[in-house]
């Protein structure tokens, strides 16, 4: 089985799908490696590792020939898989609720397309989530990012001079990208809280140090929603809500926001009047800012100030921390094809249940019951 890796195309993007690691790993499985040259620069790999580790390097045309399978970050366009086996593989992310026009082109084109952010969040997929690895990341560079950008310090400090006070971080979304956004803001020293809309989350909050800020009065979400996303709120609970975060935001340094519907545009947490109640020089991490923003006036890539409020939010948060985001997004893919690998085929045999629920595209059809809804 031929398995092919290419350079990443997208705006901004500097993972790559596969590592010298995953590589050498692959080919102990018995598939043959060929990577698109340039393919890992931006992720601190040169082309001499690949080739160190066994993997073909050359032009894209070169390495697409006659592929079984075609590995990406982000699908790639249809014109870089010319070449490829009829009916191949392509494990990637591709968006394909926002993406719509792409998975019906892989189709038409006759490609099997799996999108590798429709993995089942079961336990024994837990190593082949690429979104919660590349979320477990992002959490912590928001932290980082807004700490940077905030003109003081996060833990409190006792000096000569005099006493510096910690900084106040609150999380809102308690996620994976949350959970580790409050590890590491608790890591620099801040003060921090969190909330979200599952009641089942508080404890998570606790056993970190953080403080829980939840509606007492309201009936939340009880523990989570499809596929461990949380659902939207009720209207009743969406006010009384608003009524707590606005008293809360208001004494806050920092505030990182992680709350994203699959399929559907963020959901907005924070308005123009509760940022009005910050003090100037406060930070806010919109992390679902590619997806319509949790912010009220966030920008993908800028730094807005309103307020003297400081908004900010990367398009593409785990692009940030490239060589760290391809280690573990290559190990997510081969964890996959490693838990299928057929021995006497020679090639990945999905499972129904993993198989149909990442399965974009097959046989020319749009076959993915989420997209057919």
């Amino acid at each position: 089985m031929k398995i092919a890796v290419l350079k990443e195309r997208a705006t901004g993007e500097t993972r790559v799908a596969a590592t010298p690691e995953t590589v050498k790993k692959l080919i102990a499985l018995g598939a043959s490696l060929a990577v698109e040259e340039g393919a890992g620069l931006a992720a601190a790999i040169a082309d001499a590792d690949y080739a160190a580790a066994g993997a073909e390097v050359g032009p894209v045309a070169r390495v697409v020939a006659d592929a079984d399978l075609v590995m990406g970050v982000q699908a790639p366009d249809l014109a870089a898989l010319a070449g490829a086996k009829p009916g191949a593989w392509v494990a990637a992310t591709f968006d394909p609720f926002g993406q719509r026009e792409r998975v019906d082109a892989y189709a038409k084109a006759g490609l099997e397309a799996l999108a590798m952010e429709f993995m089942p969040r079961i336990t024994r997929a837990q190593s082949m989530d690429v979104l919660s690895s590349q979320s477990n990341l992002a959490g912590y560079k928001a932290v980082i990012a807004a700490a940077h950008q905030y003109g003081r310090a996060f833990p409190m400090m006792m000096t000569a001079a005099g006493t510096i006070t910690a900084a106040k971080c609150f999380v809102m979304g308690v996620g994976v990208a949350g959970l580790q956004a409050i590890a590491t803001a608790r890591r620099l020293g801040a003060q921090v809280s969190a909330t979200d809309v599952r009641s089942a989350t508080k404890e998570q909050i606790q056993s970190l140090g953080a403080k829980p800020i939840f509606v007492e009065s309201v009936a939340g979400i009880e523990g989570e929603g499809s596929g461990g996303y949380a659902t939207e709120m009720s209207e009743e609970y969406q006010k009384a809500q608003t009524e707590l975060v606005s008293s809360h935001i208001a004494k806050q340094d920092i505030v990182i926001t992680t709350a994203l519907i699959p399929g559907r545009a963020a959901p907005r947490l924070i308005s123009d009047a509760q940022i009005a109640t910050m003090r100037p020089g406060s930070v806010i991490f919109d992390l679902a800012v590619a997806q319509g923003g949790n912010v009220e006036g966030s920008v993908p890539d800028q730094v807005v100030e309103k307020h003297g409020v400081f908004i900010m939010g990367y398009s593409n948060t785990p692009a940030h921390l490239a060589a760290d985001a391809s280690a573990l997004f290559s190990r997510n893919l081969f964890n996959f094809l490693n838990a299928f690998w057929d021995k006497e085929a020679n090639k990945p045999v999905l499972d129904a249940e993993i198989g149909d629920a990442i399965r974009l595209t097959r046989g020319g059809e749009v076959v993915s019951e989420r997209l057919k809804g």
